[in-house]
């Protein structure tokens, strides 16, 4: 460390004990380095019990990480936090619906579970595979997972329909917010006007 360093050191830990009120930049930084030490020493008591402790520890540092590097992207973390819900919520009402059948954990309820995630892939890749997507993604990945909710609460009552549906509605919802449905009326609308103009070139006209 230089001098020059190290007075530049010294003259920044004089303001923050000073705490003078009209020092912006000291009356923020010490709290935020108090509260800063103690979350580190928390983390490191409760990564210090066991293996397991700090493997949590660890995904949820990850996990932070990840969101604030996302920060940016509202979208995709509206995205990311629907996906994680429907799964939750779709693996919750397939073991309502094992209940109530008086099944422990049935086949069919667990190909239910893989097909509701593989779902949830499909929305979530479905909103940003469109290159030029008209609406907002994280809300086309909302959509598509509340219709994968309501089709997996119906499916605890007829399970074998559940996934079809579901397939349907995400195939739906993508098909129409991510522009399929625009493409298809323009689609009709060139083949209405091709048509005309061959009818209108093949039309006789007047003296012949």
């Amino acid at each position: 460390m230089t001098a020059r360093s190290a007075s530049a050191a010294l003259v920044a830990l004089r303001r923050v004990l000073r705490q003078d009120g009209d020092d912006t930049w000291a009356v923020r930084l010490l709290p935020r380095a108090v509260f800063g030490l103690a979350a580190a020493y928390t983390l490191f008591v409760l990564a210090s019990v066991g293996m397991s402790s700090f493997i949590a520890v660890c995904a949820v540092l990850l996990l932070v990480a990840a969101l604030w590097l996302m920060r940016s992207r509202g979208q995709l973390l509206l995205a990311l936090a629907s996906t994680v819900v429907t799964v939750a919520i779709t693996g919750y009402l397939a073991a309502v619906g094992d209940i109530a059948r008086g099944a422990a954990s049935g086949l069919l309820s667990g190909q239910a579970v893989f097909g509701y995630w593989a779902l949830s892939g499909m929305a979530l890749l479905g909103a940003w595979m469109v290159r030029s997507h008209p609406g907002r993604r994280g809300v086309t990945v909302v959509i598509a997972d509340v219709i994968m909710v309501m089709t997996a609460a119906a499916g605890t009552i007829v399970p074998s329909l559940s996934v079809p549906l579901g397939f349907t509605g995400v195939v739906a919802v993508l098909a129409v917010r991510g522009g399929g449905a625009a493409a298809f009326r323009r689609g009709v609308r060139r083949a209405k006007a091709l048509v005309g103009r061959r009818l209108a070139a093949a039309r006789p006209t007047d003296g012949h």
